[in-house]
């Protein structure tokens, strides 16, 4: 008994010689044990300096769902280019108008109408002969004097186109105050005068020929068009219309 006490010691002795040199048994094999830890090495960190870890999440597909089937993106059809219309429409339709025929008294009002327009390079005219058929005129004065009487009766009232005819009788020192195609439009004029208190002027027929002023506009716009017919109803005995614009 006290040989087994003695023989139990010394192998208590043995093992703690070996676990002191750091060599230990683990499941029948021999293994080394860890070093001591060095305390003097150990540091503490501060708030700062403390990365926090996100942990790593990974998502599971439950068995029961189906595998998502992806299906490749519908092709778009091509872009087919954009065709320009060569026809300009609406604002930027251009339009050409012909306006006339002036002469006599008419002549210079509408020149006049058209210069406040300011229409450039885009405003033309061209002389025409006109077929005189009717006429608004005072009937002959006796003399050189009863004729300067009318003449600055007819200025101060704001008349300040008219024409003495130099013609034998029976039209001589008559004062022709503007000339027509039409009666209508003769009697148009004549209701003006009456508004600016011409009273012995009058409408009569009259066959002949004499030069007359139509009015050529190129490239205006519906705008323009629209101030001219609003223009005309000054202007009774004038046509306003529309004509193929020259390229």
């Amino acid at each position: 008994m006290r040989t087994s006490f003695w023989l139990l010691l010394l192998a208590n002795v043995i093992l703690f010689a070996l676990i002191q040199r750091g060599w230990a048994w683990r499941d029948g094999a021999t293994v080394q044990a860890q070093p001591g830890l060095h305390e003097e090495k150990i540091r503490l960190l501060d708030d700062t300096q403390v990365v926090p870890v996100t942990p790593v999440v990974k998502s599971r597909t439950p068995a029961s769902s189906p595998p998502a089937v992806t299906h490749p993106p519908a092709s778009n059809p091509p872009l087919l280019p954009a065709i320009s219309s060569p026809i300009a429409t609406g604002a930027n339709a251009q339009i050409c108008l012909e306006w006339g025929d002036f002469s006599g008294a008419e002549l210079k009002p509408a020149t006049a109408a058209l210069s406040v327009m300011q229409l450039g390079n885009k405003l033309d005219k061209r002389q025409v002969d006109q077929v005189i058929r009717y006429w608004v005129y005072i009937p002959p004065l006796k003399n050189k004097a009863a004729i300067q009487q009318k003449v600055a009766q007819l200025k101060a009232r704001g008349i300040e186109e008219y024409f003495i005819v130099p013609d034998a009788d029976p039209w001589r020192n008559a004062i022709s105050l503007g000339v027509f195609k039409t009666q209508e439009a003769a009697q148009n004029f004549l209701d003006v005068l009456r508004t600016k208190d011409v009273r012995s002027a009058r409408v009569g027929a009259r066959v002949g020929k004499q030069k007359a002023t139509i009015f050529i506009l190129n490239g205006v716009s519906p705008a323009t068009e629209a101030r001219l017919a609003s223009l005309k109803k000054d202007f009774p005995g004038s046509e306003l219309k529309k004509v193929p614009c020259a390229h």
